[in-house]
């Protein structure tokens, strides 16, 4: 079995915070811890009493008042089976992602067809590229056959050309750099957007914005 079909063995473990199913995804974060002793909320400055109680949001790992850190939030990125309480700030950031788990981890999923070019090659090859069903590989099916571990990729980079009605640039490809296991140097792939249907090319240009999301995600989670 591949390391693409593979099941992750998850198990519910409960935190301070809640339950959490783990492991967790290249994509999560780790559970901040809450403040040392904070005798107001780091928000309004109201001082905490017997009426007026602590609470620490469990994105931020933060001291604020209810009024302040009211909301629950769903917080996959932190693998929490429940929605949990988190201050205003991070409930913004945190319904944001919500939308990528919702419908843009759906889509790279599904997969998209790319013309798809090997290091310095010149000959390149039509495959459909997805996301695994753990979340951990990206799966690469034509003639060949290539599955790049999502925690070795390096870089990835999101070619774009012209401008759409609305003035944006439209996706068309993009340049990723990954480690093989068992080697420190850095092999290269160019995807490129196949250019034979209008359907295609729109499922391709959607495949590429979700998977610049998701790199912007896989970043956060490497630079905490």
């Amino acid at each position: 079995m591949s390391g693409s079909e593979a099941a992750d063995a998850k198990k519910l473990v409960r935190s301070a915070s809640g339950l959490r199913m783990v492991p967790e995804l290249p994509s999560g974060l780790e559970e901040n811890q809450k403040s040392p002793s904070c005798p107001r909320c780091m928000q309004c400055d109201t001082k905490f009493d017997f009426i007026t109680r602590k609470h620490h949001c469990r994105r931020c790992g933060k001291c604020f008042c209810d009024k302040c850190c009211s909301k629950k939030v769903p917080l996959p990125r932190m693998c929490f089976v429940d929605p949990v309480r988190q201050c205003a700030e991070c409930a913004l950031i945190s319904q944001k992602e919500t939308e990528f788990y919702d419908k843009q981890l759906k889509v790279l999923m599904n997969g998209a067809s790319f013309f798809v070019t090997l290091g310095t090659s010149d000959k390149s090859e039509l495959m459909v590229c997805r996301l695994s069903n753990n979340q951990r590989y990206l799966v690469l099916d034509g003639n060949s056959h290539y599955e790049i571990e999502i925690v070795q990729i390096s870089t990835v980079q999101i070619l774009t050309e012209g401008f759409t009605p609305g003035g944006n640039t439209r996706a068309i490809g993009m340049i990723l750099q990954y480690k093989v296991p068992g080697s420190e140097e850095l092999t290269q792939m160019k995807f490129t957007a196949s250019e034979d249907y209008s359907s295609n090319k729109k499922l391709s240009a959607s495949w590429l914005a979700a998977m610049h999301k998701a790199t912007k995600l896989l970043y956060e989670s490497r630079d905490q």
